[in-house]
């Protein structure tokens, strides 16, 4: 039976590993990553101990927000390859037990999308623009946006056409960039080409798609303003209750197909139990659990996401899902040694001083524990190498539209999206061939010599090596992955707990080395004992007693 099929659980437990092509391997040395360079390291993928892979966009794009804006969904850009070489690549991870993940940004298209500029073309009142939210302007000139709503994106929602005769014309939402119309979701058209689209990487061989701004697509059609404090299901462009028959129709497609092919829902909520809603058995598998990294390093706050997210998912028997950061997030290693270690969107200023060293051990203990949790775990490419935010890029390399859009108070999220160092002593480090002419498209920082895939590989203290050996115990301890999680009795700033009969992972927050709980081995722990103490920003795991006796 093949990996596709052989499980119809191997999400619940699954460690999926996202894979940011633009800086993941360089095959053909023009400084872009690529499927070629994909494809030569699926045997580290298979080394590192991961079960799925996960592609942010790889289509057909402008590129104005990292392929988050459309074009085609049916064609691979071609600074990454083709759709023949992506199915091949599907195969030959399948073959190695990988999965593969794609992306799906349904919220959105990009304005250079044949709909859109169709649209523009044939002018207000056309059936064209029903595809969209165009709407004309308030006041008596037509000057002002049809609403206020806010961007999450930093920046107006709305931009104002230019009619065929020159004159101002209509405005049309956008809640991300300019060069990312809103598509209108009562549109059965709409409905109908995201379905095709889920069917044409399903007959592909795809496992699964990730569902981007998955809670955003609906609107209210009268476009009222956002309530001081909407209710639930309130909100004129979030959460709104219409999304779940979406979904419905989506998970009867997956369903469809032999195996389990996962729906993942990229799902912000402050509310986790209408975050669960979107978790029942007819609709989405899973989705990412944003509030665990978006807390501070603090035992009770970690422990309260822990407790809120795993009390959510119970009602629906969902597995919760566990991430420390993605291509969007500022990396732990920088995150977890700043003052404050939690991370908002709107609160990310240029300048923010850290302590690596201190990162550093907080995102090995971070590893361990997440890994330990129950349900799921998603790792950023990078993540297993312990690689800092780049936080000095020069201005004319910078492309995030989160930067420009804030005015450059926001340093953007091109800092976490920096390729990846492979092997060598100075850039490229080996993230394009050997004597490739053009340079990453984002510079590496020269220090990273000592961050390269080749360089942890040699040693046995490195956080490559770290990630490693936690993937093979998850692999193999029964206890991991899905399942219960039970409390242990544990000092203030300390988390203790049981996974199965015979696990136990200890995470030390406070300031002072502890003395661990009774053992009879140390499985793996992120850093050395002090004097026999778990010493503080660490995590251990612990074999807690034998195994069962022999019956006579």
């Amino acid at each position: 039976m093949s990996p596709s099929t052989a499980d119809p659980l191997w999400w619940r437990s699954a460690v999926i590993y996202q894979i940011y092509l633009r800086s993941f391997a360089d095959g053909n040395g023009d400084g872009i990553g690529d499927l070629a360079g994909v494809r030569q390291h699926l045997g580290y993928l298979k080394e590192l101990g991961v079960d799925a892979i996960w592609f942010t966009p790889w289509y057909e794009s402008p590129l104005a927000d990292g392929g988050y804006d459309v074009s085609d969904y049916r064609t691979i850009h071609p600074a990454f390859g083709d759709l023949t070489e992506a199915e091949t690549l599907i195969q030959e991870a399948l073959a190695l037990g990988i999965r593969t993940i794609i992306d799906v940004v349904p919220n959105h298209i990009s304005d250079q999308h044949p709909w859109f500029q169709a649209a523009l073309a044939a002018g207000p009142g056309s059936p064209e623009r029903e595809r969209f939210w165009f709407r004309p302007g308030r006041g008596a000139d037509g000057d002002q946006m049809p609403t206020d709503w806010v961007s999450n994106f930093s920046g107006e929602t709305w931009t104002r056409t230019t009619n065929q005769d020159g004159t101002p014309g209509e405005w049309y939402l956008h809640l991300f960039t300019p060069q990312q119309p809103d598509l209108n979701w009562n549109h059965p058209d709409v409905r109908a080409e995201h379905e095709a689209v889920l069917r044409f990487w399903f007959d592909r061989g795809v496992a699964g798609v990730r569902i981007d701004s998955a809670a955003l697509l609906v609107k209210d059609e009268n476009l009222p303003e956002v309530p001081e404090h909407p209710g639930p299901g309130e909100h004129p462009n979030q959460d709104r209750d219409e999304l779940h028959e979406i979904y419905r129709g989506w998970r009867a497609i997956a369903d469809s197909y032999p195996g389990t092919r996962v729906l993942v829902g990229e799902i912000w909520l402050p509310e986790i139990d209408r975050f669960a809603m979107y978790l029942r058995k007819d609709e989405l598998h899973t989705a990412f659990n944003f509030d665990f990294l978006a807390r501070p390093w603090e035992a009770r706050e970690l422990r309260a996401s822990i407790d809120e997210t795993i009390a959510a998912h119970a009602p629906v028997d969902a597995p919760s899902t566990w991430v420390l950061s993605n291509h969007d997030v500022t990396r732990p290693v920088t995150r977890y040694g700043r003052a404050d270690s939690s991370f908002a969107f709107l609160k990310k200023r240029v300048g923010t001083p850290t302590d690596l060293a201190l990162g550093r051990r907080r995102a090995r203990a971070a590893a361990l524990l997440t890994a330990a949790l129950p349900g799921s775990l998603y790792l950023y490419q990078g993540d297993e190498l312990g690689l800092p935010e780049v936080e000095d890029i020069p201005a004319d390399r910078l492309e995030d539209p989160m930067h420009f859009r804030s005015g450059g108070v926001d340093p953007g999220r091109d800092g976490c999206r920096v390729p990846l160092p492979w092997s060598g002593e100075h850039p490229p480090f080996g993230f394009s061939p050997a004597g490739a002419s053009a340079e990453p498209w984002l510079p590496q920082p020269e220090n990273w010599a000592p961050l390269t895939v080749e360089a942890q590989q040699s040693d046995a203290y490195s956080m490559l090596r770290l990630y490693r050996e936690a993937l093979r115990l998850r692999r193999t301890e029964d206890g991991l992955g899905d399942g219960p999680l039970r409390w242990l009795d544990s000092a203030d700033g300390t988390l203790v707990f049981s996974r199965g009969d015979a696990f136990v992972s200890v995470t030390n927050l406070s300031s002072d080395a502890i003395e661990l709980p009774d053992h009879v081995a140390i499985l793996l722990s992120s850093d050395p004992l002090d004097r026999g103490l778990l010493p503080p920003d660490s995590t251990a795991w612990l074999r807690t007693q034998h195994g069962p006796p022999e019956v006579a």
